[in-house]
């Protein structure tokens, strides 16, 4: 574009008052300099943008041509300028979150329900991986924060903690009956079953591998699944020993479609909680939804 912004502007202004003097007056500036801009204008466009006559100024057909376009493009800021002022008034923002599926489904989705009663302008992205590849995002600031099992080295990230989640073993009925006829003691169950467990990047899997090698407990044969809900209905069916972490199968353990494996030594509990940089600055939605959690508690907790 070979022309700055003030000259279209003064462009756009005489033709809509049809009239140099008219301008002149809502742009604050003399008539003389308005001709010569127009002047300007026409010179380096090659072509006559506006007509005289008795009443004032009329567009030519080139005139024409060119005031659409302006009229378009000024009317796109104006519309800009106030979407930006109605989401500053408003606190229209957004906000990314990353998240495991499990961890979304049982415990952030109760947050959100109430965030976004509260903040409805301000939308919201989940990205959901596991704990390992939400604190890479996080690193890479392409997420705002995270909620995580708590991490060994919680270096340059805030934690905020929520809650404390158990891992258990858990089994149905009739696969551990099986079992029994098969003359497998409860101590030597998970050593003797088909161990169902999360994939080997999630950071839960990491940490049963650590207590099965740690209790020199072998495993004659797993399988890996990509998520939480899945173990739990493959747990239900007689797949296998599945491992989950007990809040989330208390309904299946009232109702008895499935039952806690008892361990020698249980699985030490982990902590959970939202995580962001501490060298950021927190944007405006990113600020609001830290004072949110820090406030509010589900009625369905852990």
């Amino acid at each position: 574009m070979n022309q700055n912004l003030s000259s279209y502007w003064i462009f756009y202004t005489v033709a809509n008052a049809g009239n140099i003097s008219k301008a002149a007056k809502e742009l604050y500036i003399s008539q003389p300099a308005i001709s010569k801009s127009i002047q300007k204008l026409e010179e380096n466009l090659g072509c006559k943008l506006f007509s005289r006559s008795s009443r004032g100024v009329v567009l030519t057909d080139e005139g024409q041509l060119l005031y659409g376009h302006v009229k378009e493009a000024f009317e796109t800021l104006t519309l800009g300028e106030d979407k930006l002022k109605r989401s500053i008034d408003l606190g229209v923002g957004h906000l990314q979150i990353g998240v495991s599926s499990t961890l979304c489904k049982f415990v952030l989705l109760p947050y959100l329900k109430e965030f976004i009663r509260q903040n409805p302008h301000i939308s919201i992205s989940i990205n959901c991986q596991s704990t390992n590849e939400t604190l890479d995002l996080l690193d890479e600031n392409k997420i705002d924060i995270g909620l995580i099992g708590k991490p060994d080295n919680l270096k340059n990230i805030n934690f905020y903690y929520l809650d404390n989640i158990e891992d258990i073993f858990v089994a149905n009925p009739d696969y551990l009956s099986n079992l029994k006829k098969r003359g497998i003691t409860r101590d030597s169950i998970l050593g003797n079953s088909t161990l169902m467990l999360l994939d080997k990047h999630n950071m839960t899997r990491q940490y049963i591998d650590d207590y099965l090698q740690d209790n020199h407990i072998s495993v004659a044969e797993s399988i890996d699944i990509s998520n939480m809900d899945l173990l739990i209905d493959f747990a239900k069916i007689g797949v296998g020993v599945a491992c989950v972490i007990k809040s989330f199968v208390t309904r299946e353990l009232q109702e008895g479609s499935l039952v806690e494996i008892p361990l020698g030594i249980p699985i030490h509990k982990r902590e959970i909680g939202f995580a962001y940089k501490e060298n950021l600055k927190p944007s405006k939605s990113l600020q609001t939804f830290i004072d949110f959690y820090r406030t509010y508690r589900p009625e369905e907790t852990l």
